[in-house]
């Protein structure tokens, strides 16, 4: 290690590595410590440049982060370097911004179908997320190929997330169960006895339902219904899903847990163990680094499609870049409206 202690681009690269870590791997972990110690006191002596992308390594490494907000970051950081070829440049500029006009025909066709179910007037208390939800779609499958898996996901998610708001902040505990006995078993006479506001969430759950199933025969044969009423997670999910909620509560302040959410991770460890709020944070960034690790150990195993394993990679990332710095779905303000003005509206001039 002492023969790199002054090289920054090895330094750099060593310590990317070390995020490819599976549990047990003790020589990877202790290079990253070392990496990051060496990085911090050479940081003051680099070039502008170097110094923003040693400091986006030390604050979120490459193997962590949203693919299309780095290929932002990539072209901007090229573009400040004269020794870059200007052709290979511009066709990266152009090939961002023929991607960016993909998503915003995409998103006007979810603004229309958003438009139509009129949940303004009809769930008032819901949150309108169409548009960090979509981003988060990007985030999930960034090729223009996947304009489908985006759109569908963002259906479900602003679905999902209406939901979330009538358990959360609206429904009483009759209707929340009658809701649930109704929406578990499909059954058309139980939402007619709910109130209006849930029976226009049932129809547009089970209208999505249906366009999806319809869609995926037509485009493919096959049924699957049943497997979108019957949900199963393999274990690479579940580690997805952990960093997901995990960055999530890292993101959360306190001030923010306004809507009936449960405490989240980092004031649940505070209260449980009695420790400072900077102590809880760091065991939260542990456990969202020991996820990381089990969902290295399933790619490492190869017995999972490569499809699944980048969606799984993808929601982790993109969580990463949504709650960082805050709860970017519930107050998208700051880093995240930059992040979705950039990679959605914003084209890069030519």
């Amino acid at each position: 290690m002492s023969s790199i202690s002054g090289d920054v681009e090895e330094l750099l690269s060593l310590n990317e590595a070390s995020f490819m870590a599976i549990q047990g791997e003790k020589i990877l972990e202790e290079a990253k410590v070392f990496c990051n110690e060496s990085l911090k006191i050479l940081l003051g002596k680099m070039e502008t440049v170097k110094a923003e992308k040693v400091g986006r390594s030390l604050e979120v490494p490459l193997y962590w982060r949203m693919e299309r907000i780095e290929a932002r970051n990539f072209i901007d950081s090229y573009a400040l370097d004269d020794s870059q070829t200007s052709v290979l440049l511009d066709l990266a500029k152009l090939n961002y911004n023929l991607i960016q006009s993909d998503y915003q025909r995409e998103l006007k066709e979810l603004a229309e179908w958003w438009t139509e179910l009129n949940f303004k007037e009809k769930l008032s208390f819901s949150r309108d997320r169409l548009m960090e939800i979509y981003f988060w779609a990007t985030g999930l499958r960034f090729e223009p190929q996947y304009a489908k898996s985006r759109i569908c996901f963002t259906k479900y998610a602003c679905l999902a997330t209406a939901v979330d708001d009538i358990y959360d902040v609206y429904g009483s505990l009759d209707e929340l169960e009658s809701f649930t006995k109704a929406v578990t078993g499909w059954d058309v006479e139980t939402v007619q006895e709910l109130p209006e506001y849930m029976r226009v969430m049932f129809s547009a759950m089970s209208d999505f339902t249906n366009e999806l199933a319809q869609q995926t025969m037509k485009d493919h044969g096959l049924d699957v219904l049943p497997y979108i009423k019957e949900q199963d997670y393999s274990q690479l999910f579940y580690w997805s899903s952990l960093t997901t909620r995990l960055s999530n509560d890292l993101g959360t302040s306190k001030a923010e847990m306004e809507r009936g959410d449960i405490p989240k991770a980092v004031q649940s460890y505070m209260i449980e163990k009695g420790v400072s709020e900077e102590e809880a944070r760091d065991h939260v960034k542990g456990l969202i680094s020991y996820a990381w690790k089990k969902m290295n150990d399933e790619i490492v195993n190869n017995c999972i499609p490569g499809v699944i394993v980048k969606l799984s990679k993808n929601m982790a990332r993109t969580a990463q870049c949504m709650y960082q710095h805050g709860d970017g779905v519930g107050t998208p303000t700051g880093v995240t409206k930059d992040c979705i003005v950039a990679s959605i509206l914003k084209p890069i001039p030519i």
